[in-house]
Formats: structure tokens, C-alpha cells, sequence
């Protein structure tokens, strides 16, 4: 098999741009948090108002209200009011995707 150096190095160049990349790393940055992660993964399956993940994480109301501001900052989570209540979901499919995908490639070998 012959080497392809020029074939190699055109497929490398179709990577994403600086600044793609600059957002996919603060994308990253904001997963490397283990409250942020719990919070995504608790909406992986129901959408949760703020009381009840103050109730499943053991934390105070404003400091899951910060991280749950900084993944709606990020497009990652979505809310909509229920009478006086906060409710959150995952904000797509892509990010249950991003998820699931990390989990299973962690757990799967």
C-alpha cells in the first residue's frame, strides 16, 4: 500500500476553524464540572424544576441556579415556567446525544 501523503494531509486540513475549535474547547470546559454533569445527566430522562434538583443534589437553590444559568448560556439546557415554578429539560437531542455517547464510550471500553 503506498503512502498518501497529500491525500492525508488535505483530509487533516478539513478540520474546523480556530474559533470552532476555541468554542468546542469552553463547550468542554463547562462538561468538566461534576455538578453541571449531574444536573445534564438528571434531565437526560424528565425535565426538573429547581427545587427538585436543590433536592437531588443536596445544594443550596443559588448556587444550582448559577450552574444551571451558565448551561442555558451554553444552549445545553432549556426552561419554561410552570405557574411559579422554574422547569428545566436538556435543550436538544444533541446534547443527550453528547452524553450518552461519552458515557458509553467510558463505560464500554
Amino acid at each position: 500500500m503506498k503512502h498518501d501523503h497529500q491525500n492525508m494531509l488535505a483530509s487533516a486540513k478539513m478540520a474546523p476553524t480556530d474559533q470552532a475549535l476555541v468554542d468546542i474547547a469552553e463547550l468542554y470546559s463547562l462538561l468538566a464540572d461534576g455538578t453541571r454533569l449531574k444536573i445534564l445527566f438528571a434531565l437526560l430522562e424528565t425535565e426538573l424544576c429547581v427545587c427538585a434538583l436543590c433536592e437531588l443534589l443536596s445544594m443550596e437553590q443559588s448556587a444550582v441556579s448559577h450552574q444551571l444559568r451558565k448551561l442555558k448560556n451554553a444552549n445545553l439546557v432549556k426552561s419554561r415556567h410552570e405557574g411559579r415554578y422554574v422547569v428545566y429539560s436538556l435543550a436538544d437531542e444533541h446534547v443527550r446525544s453528547l452524553l450518552m455517547m461519552s458515557y458509553k464510550h467510558l463505560t464500554e471500553g
